[in-house]
């Protein structure tokens, strides 16, 4: 099918390729890969992408083959945005490569390595990993000869910019050239919700695999209960695991569908009927249902509390938070015994009159953001090892 033919298929406020504000650098369009799926193409081919294999989600790398890692997430959230916008006659491109970018930046060991590169950078700008998948896209990635980064779509680095969750909320006061006061493509809100979708169902699932959840708490709330009741009469001989991925899967299939019921709903109270009517929507208009909000939120409180504050989880973020404070404090105090890249950089802003402390400290959180959980621990190993090799 034709881009052509493809998109006089989708809603008349779809995000259509007609509507991008294009690249930072020109480049000629090519006749069988519209700009996002190039977008798409070009985010997982990079290498940031790559590291996310061995980056944490909730469990380290080293704790278990099976448990979701941040590559193995952002695959589902890519899943879950496109099964949404297919319903809804959105451009699936444009939200998988959203989706699929959206964690470039993180740090290794998760949200409690992002944390500790934040607190150690506090005097420097601090460190906030959408920020940093954009710096990524737009200039650390290498990759091509003729710019540095890869010169994405800005809707697609847009809905980078724009992402937000619990975690994350975008603190980009010096991006107003992406127009904060707008409301992102729809596509790329949907790739905001999906995130939490993904992240809350398999944490759920994995939180369960671990042994930290017990499916006596887990049936108190009221959504998982309500999906695992109707489970257990469907197949009451089926063992308690497979019991659980019945009603994580029913989960996340009564969540899209909310997702696309109450998002058509607004859209139609709204009368959003092009593309810029999206654009100047006076808030965000993908979302849930404020009776499944609720139960979302339920189930946020109670993995924040059974989960991501169980010993276990505790004392291997309190592992990762001296880790990367330890690597940086070495770094910052001795920055000849970074690697050969990052003498480079340095060697190169330092001719241009620009290596200031806070040019320093952001290469050296770059170069830590970069590193993948394994990595981390092994050059701790080497920094503060006697034994070990350097």
């Amino acid at each position: 099918m034709s881009e052509q033919t493809y998109e006089s298929t989708l809603a008349s406020y779809a995000c259509k390729t007609g509507h991008s504000r294009g690249r930072v650098h020109g480049e000629p369009e090519t006749a069988h890969r519209n700009p996002y799926q190039r977008d798409r193409d070009r985010i997982i081919h990079s290498t940031a992408f790559r590291r996310l294999e061995y980056k944490t989600q909730v469990f380290v790398n080293h704790e278990g083959d099976h448990y979701r890692t941040r590559l193995t997430h952002s695959i589902e959230v890519a899943q879950i945005a496109r099964s949404i916008c297919r319903s809804m006659h959105l451009h699936e491109d444009l939200a998988e490569a959203v989706a699929l970018a959206h964690d470039l930046g993180h740090t290794p060991f998760g949200h409690s390595g992002q944390d500790a590169l934040n607190a150690v950078m506090q005097p420097y700008g601090g460190f906030e990993h959408n920020r940093q998948s954009l710096r990524i896209v737009e200039e650390l990635e290498h990759k091509y000869a003729a710019f540095t980064g890869l010169n994405l779509s800005y809707e697609t680095r847009e809905g980078i910019v724009k992402h937000h969750s619990t975690y994350d909320t975008p603190k980009n006061s010096d991006l107003s050239h992406y127009h904060l006061h707008e409301q992102p493509a729809l596509e790329a809100q949907i790739g905001n919700l999906a995130d939490e979708i993904a992240y809350n169902n398999h944490d759920i699932d994995d939180g369960y695999r671990a042994g930290m959840l017990s499916i006596d708490d887990l049936k108190g709330l009221a959504l998982f209960g309500r999906f695992y009741e109707e489970v257990e009469q469907e197949f009451p001989d089926a063992i308690e695991r497979l019991k659980v991925n019945e009603t994580v899967r029913h989960m996340i299939n009564f969540l899209i569908v909310d997702v696309i019921e109450e998002t058509n709903h607004r859209i139609k109270d709204q009368n959003i009927t092009s593309f810029a009517d999206v654009r100047e929507a006076s808030s965000a208009l993908v979302g849930f249902s404020k009776p499944v909000r609720r139960m979302n939120g339920e189930m946020k409180k109670f993995l924040y509390k059974n989960m991501y504050r169980h010993y276990r989880v505790a004392r291997m973020a309190n592992k990762a938070e001296r880790v990367l404070r330890e690597i940086f404090e070495v770094y910052i105090e001795n920055p000849s015994m970074l690697p050969e890249n990052q003498q480079h950089e340095m060697a190169e802003a330092k001719a241009t009159d620009s290596l200031t402390k806070n040019r320093q400290a952001r290469i050296i959180a770059d170069y830590i953001a970069g590193m993948t959980d394994r990595y981390a621990l092994e050059e701790h190993e080497r920094l503060f090892n006697v034994h070990a090799r350097p």
